[in-house]
């Protein structure tokens, strides 16, 4: 399981936690009844305070993505397959703010926006971003 903390984000790093293991679980890169490091222990590999990490899995134990088992160890909780949809659609969503609001803000139509997301989404995986035609170019 791998977790990268930016302390210049702004965003709070028991959120990035969570945001971070949604993720996993939604990817499917973390699975059901999958073990979560301890808090010492993920505390320790990402150098932060043992309440941060504790505070990331009780919000998640209450947000119902985490469970705690016998022993308190801390799982990922299985979900139900409509559930997990829900959830990706999600985490999709939030990856997808910063792209709507960067559309927005350079007046993008949400046509020609759909389009790039389209056409972004049929390129092989290692293809690197393309220059946009501009606006004019687009229309001859």
């Amino acid at each position: 399981m791998l977790f990268v903390i930016d302390h210049h984000s702004g965003v709070p790093s028991y959120r990035q936690i969570m945001d971070q293991i949604k993720f996993q679980i939604a990817s499917g890169a973390l699975a059901a009844n999958a073990e979560l490091p301890s808090t010492r222990a993920l505390s320790a590999k990402l150098s932060l305070n043992q309440m941060t990490i504790s505070k990331a899995y009780s919000l998640l134990e209450r947000d119902g993505v985490l469970e705690r088992r016998r022993g308190q160890t801390l799982v990922v909780r299985a979900l139900a397959e409509g559930a997990l949809t829900i959830t990706k659609i999600d985490q999709l969503r939030q990856s997808l703010v910063a792209g709507a609001s960067a559309a927005r803000q350079l007046g993008i139509p949400p046509g020609e926006a759909l389009r790039v997301f389209r056409d972004m989404l049929n390129e092989p995986k290692d293809t690197r971003i393309h220059e946009l035609p501009h606006r004019h170019q687009a229309a001859h």
